[in-house]
Order: C-alpha cells, then structure tokens, then sequence
C-alpha cells in the first residue's frame, strides 16, 4: 500500500493540521493556570486531534479528486496525479481515524474524542461532500468544524466545555469567510471552471470584496471580546488592535484594487493574523 510516505504526508495537509493544533494547544493552555500542563492530556489530546485532522484531509483528497485535478494549486496532489488511489487514501485515513480517536477515548476523555470526531466528520463529510458543492456560504456553515480545534484543547485538559471556550471557536469561525474568500478571489477562474459555488463565482467578486470587509469588521469586534470579559489582558489587547487595524487595511486594499494580487496577499496576512493572535493570547495568559 505505502509506495512513498511524502504522498501520504500531503494526504495530511500537515501545514493546515499545524495550525489547528496551535490553536487547541492555546485552548489547553488557557484552561489552566499553571503553566505546566499535565503531560497525558497535552500530549496524548494533540497526538489525537492531529490524527483525526489528518485523517479527515485524506477524505477531503478522495472527495476532492475531480477539483483538484482541474485547479492549478491542486492538481498536483498525490489522488488526482495518480500517485494514491482514492482506496488506499480512504485506508489511511480510517487507519489514522481510529487511532487518533482511540488515543482520545483511552488516554485522554471521551468528551473529547466524540466532539473531535464529529468534528471532523462534519469537515470531511457535510461540508467538502454536501456544502460546498451545494451553497456560496458553504465556507460560512461549514467554517464552524474548522473553528473547533480550541474547544477541543479545552476539554483534553478539563473534560468540560466552557464559555471561553466556545469564544475562541467564535474567533475563528468569523475569520474563516474573509480568509477563505480572499483566496477564492485570486482562484476566481479555477472555482469557476471547477463548477464549485464560491461566492466570487455564484454572487461576483465585487460582492465578495464586499463580504471580505465585513466580516473583517465583525472579526475586530469579536477578537476584542476575550479582553472586554476578562479573559485577556493589556498585552492581548493591544497586539489585537494592531493585527486587526492591518487586516482591515488588507481588506481595504483589496476592495478598492482591480488587481486580484491582493486576494492572495489578503489570503496570506491572514494566515499570519490567527497564527500571531493565538501566540499573543498565549503569551497574555502567562503573564
């Protein structure tokens, strides 16, 4: 089955994956107040909520294949270049699944396990297989199982789920439309050949511009909550409002210029934006 492992590692999408984790590392850590966290839970909860992650990416490449071979970013993935059949993908990924969530039931919670398996299923199944081919706001709907990952560093920690919590999935559920469709303006004649409903292909770029400004605005508002609560600091706010009056200037830039250079820009920045904000609200927490 395993013909090269580089091939099984895209299947991975270990970049996407790492963010995630970043983000349910930050969720452990803000359960707790020492900053020495138990070593079962944060190792064994990352291990698995990794896996799961990675297993849910390989369906997405099954799932995926016809678009993938159409668009330029994609076409050379490992499904569609021939590489790994869509039946050994689906094998590693019910391999990688299993044991990432039996690594969460025994060795972390079962809270944990269920909520990161749902989660997972909801981004491989519901959203690439139904909401994405089936609405312009797929990236909106389905951007809910992309948010989780906070929630569910929180539970590996405290077996329960919190208010806070649910903030943070808050965070990066307002951020997904913005980040995703700044992407989806510079691939707009790929999405469109693809025949996948992104919002610059069914409702038009000036629309999505539009869109991407908005919730720009809103993701301002939201990102200041975890300070307006008491659950952040001084060094959390201020490192926000600078991240933030950036993004908004991206999204600025990118209505007003005809130049689609500016969905890709606006796409990276924010990449940065999540990574940077996580770090700081980390950074905050300890000090």
């Amino acid at each position: 089955m395993i013909k090269n492992w580089r091939d099984y590692l895209v299947l991975c999408k270990l970049k996407v994956v790492l963010l995630m984790l970043i983000t349910a590392y930050v969720g452990m850590a803000l359960s707790s107040s020492s900053f020495l966290l138990p070593w079962q839970p944060l190792v064994f909860g990352l291990l698995g909520i990794g896996l799961l992650a990675s297993s849910a990416a390989a369906v997405n490449h099954v799932i995926d294949r016809r678009i993938d071979a159409i668009m330029w970013r994609t076409k050379l993935r490992p499904v569609p270049m021939g590489k790994v059949s869509p039946r050994e993908a689906i094998i590693f990924s019910i391999i990688l699944g299993a044991l990432g969530f039996l690594i969460l039931a025994l060795l972390v919670n079962m809270l944990t396990a269920i909520l990161t398996a749902f989660t997972l299923l909801g981004y491989a199944v519901v959203y690439t297989m139904y909401l994405k081919r089936a609405t312009p706001q797929n990236i909106v709907i389905g951007g809910l199982a992309g948010a989780m990952p906070p929630l569910l560093g929180w539970t590996a920690m405290t077996g329960q789920m919190s208010a806070d919590a649910w903030l943070l999935v808050m965070i990066i559920f307002v951020w997904t439309p913005p980040h995703f469709w700044a992407l989806a303006i510079y691939r707009y004649e790929e999405y469109k050949k693809a025949d996948v409903p992104m919002l610059p292909v069914t409702h038009g770029i000036e629309v999505t511009k539009k869109s991407i400004l908005a919730y720009t605005l809103l993701l301002f508002a939201v990102s200041l909550l975890p300070y307006v609560i008491g659950m952040s600091g001084n060094v959390y706010l201020i490192g926000a409002l600078i991240l933030n009056v950036i993004f908004v200037y991206y999204a600025l830039r990118l209505k007003k210029s005809e130049d689609i250079i500016w969905g890709m820009r606006t796409f990276r920045y924010s990449i940065i934006y999540l990574f940077v904000l996580f770090i700081i609200m980390f950074i905050d927490h300890y000090l």
